[in-house]
């Protein structure tokens, strides 16, 4: 029987298939995790080393495949069988997240204002132990508005005024002051004077300084409504969440990813959201198109629909390439294609021929579109390959024979 080998031989022997380069650093970082801390013998070793080798390269595509189509197909198929619906969230009430095909349509298309963009926001060790410490974070971010915290807005005609009268209990929830809220509408609205009730001190009296028309007293007051007072923009609510090692974290309704990082108590190594568009201003294109594949893949998991990672990753490269995310679509990756031909067979065939044939470009006929246009061979399976024959090969050969 085999001598089991120890944790220190076991190591050596994996470091020396590492530095061999044969499969990915991800694929060899799994098989050391899952290695670790089991008896083997040396042949039961570098039959699994074996076994990962040939698997890994079984799993590599054959040079001329049709990886796009195949791509395409993977993900359109299943995506016919996806749901429609706006899931809530379970226990919250009032938030809801985009799901399924619509949300799919959403990250495909590259939507510049996703319809429900949600934030995980992560805090740093200090604040994620103690919920009133994660509270007091979530009322920085969370956008409070006057109309958030005003028991009511009244305006009187006779006085020319617009009163406000505020919530003892929604000023405490919030953490603000009266005189927080007088010296925000007095930066925003410079035209008027805000100053405290003298009869009631929960209440502020907002007097512009010009008589105003008997219309526009009204509309004073609904501006006012709006003017924020604490929190970040586009962020309408923020939850305090439990995870399962009872640390706390935030998930907010509306996203503003770039102010976010900026907040005391966030951890922002940690923070995430579903709108893609600002994970790439705010990090960058890379950081955006591991979000791409991020969304893609749970979106259709949650699902059960199983797609292999690789063609969404094919797909998610597809739409950072050039350095900006690009929509799947005649305003992003299909209408900005270099081929005339390959632009004109996706829509609006005039335009781009008629385009084309005014400023005189040139189609070298590369691709697989275009060359099936022409009806010439197609770049693909042995399309790839060029042999030629030398025509003096028989005479060659007959020499060889002698």
């Amino acid at each position: 029987m085999s001598e089991v080998l120890n944790t220190k031989q076991i190591e050596s022997r994996l470091d020396a298939f590492h530095k061999k380069k044969i499969v990915p650093e991800t694929v060899f970082e799994e098989l050391r995790k899952e290695l670790k801390g089991r008896k083997l013998t040396k042949s039961q070793l570098e039959q699994i080393i074996t076994e990962i080798v040939n698997s890994y390269e079984f799993a590599q595509i054959d040079p001329g495949s049709a990886v796009g189509t195949v791509a395409a197909q993977s993900i359109g198929e299943p995506g016919t069988q996806m749901t429609l619906q706006t899931f809530h969230y379970s226990g919250v009430a009032e938030m809801s997240v985009l799901r399924g095909l619509p949300r799919l349509i959403e990250i495909l298309d590259a939507r510049k204002n996703p319809s429900t963009p949600t934030m995980i926001i992560y805090l740093d060790q200090l604040t994620e132990k103690n919920e009133v410490l994660a509270k007091k974070v979530s009322r920085r971010i969370e956008l409070t508005t006057v109309n958030k915290i005003a028991h009511s807005i009244t305006h009187s005609f006779s006085e020319g005024t617009v009163r406000i009268k505020f919530d003892g209990v929604l000023l405490a929830d919030k953490g603000i002051e009266i005189q927080t809220t007088v010296k925000k509408i007095q930066l925003r609205r410079k035209e008027c004077k805000v100053e405290v009730d003298p009869e009631d001190e929960g209440a502020i009296i907002i007097t512009p300084l010009k008589e105003l028309k008997f219309s526009d007293l009204p509309k004073l007051a609904e501006k006012i409504r709006e003017i924020p007072i604490k929190g970040i923009k586009n962020v309408t609510r923020v939850v305090v969440r439990k995870d399962r090692d009872d640390k706390y974290f935030l998930q907010s309704e509306g996203s503003n990813f770039s102010e976010l990082l900026r907040i005391p108590g966030v951890d922002p190594t940690r923070c995430y959201t579903t709108d893609i568009n600002q994970i790439a201003e705010t990090l960058g294109i890379e950081a955006a198109r591991n979000a791409l594949i991020r969304e893609s893949v749970f979106v259709m998991r949650e699902q059960g629909l199983d797609v292999d990672k690789r063609h969404v990753m094919l797909v998610s490269d597809l739409m950072t390439h050039t350095g900006e995310i690009l929509q799947i679509g005649r305003h992003g990756i299909s209408g900005k294609k270099s081929s005339v031909f390959a632009r004109a067979a996706f829509e609006v065939t005039v335009k781009h021929l008629l385009d084309a044939a005014i400023r005189g470009e040139y189609d070298p006929l590369e691709g697989i579109t275009e060359n099936v246009i022409v009806g010439q061979t197609i770049a693909l399976g042995t399309g790839i390959v060029d042999l030629t024959m030398s025509s003096n090969y028989r005479e060659y050969s007959d020499k060889k024979k002698k």
